[in-house]
């Protein structure tokens, strides 16, 4: 390890870490139809009409993580199970990238310290996926209910081609939140209830990119990759007021979440193979405050038939202002600001019961990213984006509903406009530091498609 900088390690490091950061803080349009890394993929009856009534209309177990408190409104126990199918397409045009070096100017005469780096952008760097859930609600009184939910509140998976142009900024991210929340709920009367929940959180992350570099055998890049993992608590409280029986408003808040990440680093090239340094290893720990976040919605029967819904979100983003990474040897490693910014996100849905096996459901959501474009990264490539969604639910028998959804998401197209420096030591003598940049206009979009089967007992 004593053979490369440490501006390389900081860099990589940040960078694992960062990912896992920005699970919780950044927003990868791509990868689900919901702000950030955050899935919304945890009720496909809610995904109907576009999650507008998520903290105040109780339609079955899926509540468990809209609102705690709805349980006790349920008459009977219940299970929902259920997925979303999400095919992403990411389109990249107008790209271009470089390398600035002074060791450039030899090879070149003197002529330019800046060179081209050729390659793809290919685009379409998310497979598609399932996203499931889980989710049981049983009464234990009239007043008092027990729930359990196992779910996705966080994932992100971006894989570009081998030849990527922008891999010396990163070519591959990976993330996994896994979460298993117990849940209680309280009515007081008909008009009032209350509910809190406790979430285990397990996180996951890997990081790959291509690091350039010029040593005494030249132009180069080094393999840098990356991996972290932690697990922590945190909570969700929520409550339901009825002032009347066709109006329902509901308020839910999810806790900061705090982490310490364990990572590991590894930087490897047939190049530091040959100058006799190998693989590159380290460990770095982060610790991560993940923001809380606001529900409020209102679900209103307009007539027997006819409900409508709209809810609005508030999420902390601005508790994410740096990522302090440390090393286990080297101490502090890099202090990176961010600048994220609170953002907000809105819905408007409604449910219209056609008869009493089916239900039409339809929504709008407007989402806005906290991200800036002066942090705007190919990890990240996310701008405001909007949802329309439709859905049905069938119940042929009063114990059976089957709930079926569609939702396609379309984002404002961006820029992302990203600059690295790095720089080795070789034989204990630095070599000239290389500037990657990389320029490019993406455009995103999603096509959901959900699946879910309540079962009453």
């Amino acid at each position: 390890m004593n053979n490369i900088n440490k501006s390389v390690i900081a860099n990589h490091r940040t960078k694992t870490l960062a990912l896992t950061a920005g699970v919780a803080a950044a927003a990868l349009a791509a990868q689900a139809p919901a702000g950030g890394f955050q899935l919304n993929e945890q009720s496909v009856s809610g995904q109907g009409y576009g999650h507008a009534g998520r903290s105040s209309n109780v339609h079955d177990a899926t509540i468990v993580f809209g609102n705690p408190a709805g349980m006790s409104f349920l008459d009977r126990a219940q299970v929902s199970v259920g997925g979303t199918y999400l095919d992403i397409n990411n389109d990249i045009s107008n790209a271009r990238a470089s390398q600035t070096s002074p060791a450039f100017l030899p090879a070149t005469g003197g002529a330019t310290d800046t060179l081209p780096v050729a390659g793809s952008n290919d685009g379409d760097i998310v497979d598609a996926r399932v996203i499931p859930f889980v989710f049981y609600a049983h009464p234990v009184t009239d007043r008092l209910a027990f729930g359990f939910g196992v779910y996705a509140p966080f994932g992100s998976e971006t894989d570009y081609e081998d030849g990527f142009q922008g891999r010396n900024q990163g070519n591959y991210t990976k993330v996994e939140v896994k979460t298993a929340q117990p849940t209680v709920s309280y009515r007081f009367n008909d008009q009032w209830s209350v509910g809190a929940g406790v979430t285990y959180n397990r996180v996951e992350g890997e990081l790959h990119r291509q690091v350039p570099a010029v040593t005494p055998l030249g132009r180069t890049e080094v393999d840098s990759r990356v991996d972290g993992d932690d697990e922590a608590w945190g909570y969700n409280l929520g409550v339901i007021y009825r002032p009347v029986a066709e109006t329902t408003l509901g308020l839910t808040y999810r806790s900061r979440v705090d982490y310490e990440l364990e990572g590991d680093f590894t930087a490897s090239s047939p190049a530091l193979d040959q100058l006799g340094i190998g693989t590159v290893t380290d460990d770095a720990s982060l610790d991560l405050t993940t923001p809380e976040t606001v529900n409020f919605s209102i679900t209103q029967q307009m007539s027997e038939k006819l409900k409508l819904m709209f809810g609005a979100s508030w999420t902390r983003w601005s508790r994410f202002e740096k990522i302090l990474v440390e090393g286990e040897t080297r101490g502090e490693i890099t202090n990176e600001r961010q600048s994220y910014a609170n953002a907000w996100a809105f819905a408007v849905g409604g449910e219209y019961q056609l008869n009493p096996e089916w239900a039409l459901r339809a929504g709008l959501s407007l989402d806005n990213t906290p991200t800036s474009d002066a942090h705007r990264s190919v990890r990240i490539p996310s701008d405001d984006r909007r949802i329309f969604s439709l859905g049905a639910g069938w119940t042929p028998v009063d114990d059976v509903t089957v709930d079926l959804a569609y939702s396609y998401l379309t984002e404002r197209g961006t820029e992302v406009s990203q600059t690295k420096t790095d720089g080795f030591t070789v034989a204990g003598r630095p070599t000239p530091p290389v500037t990657s940049r990389y320029n490019a206009d993406y455009k995103n979009e999603a096509h959901g498609f959900g699946a879910q089967l309540t079962y009453r007992f």
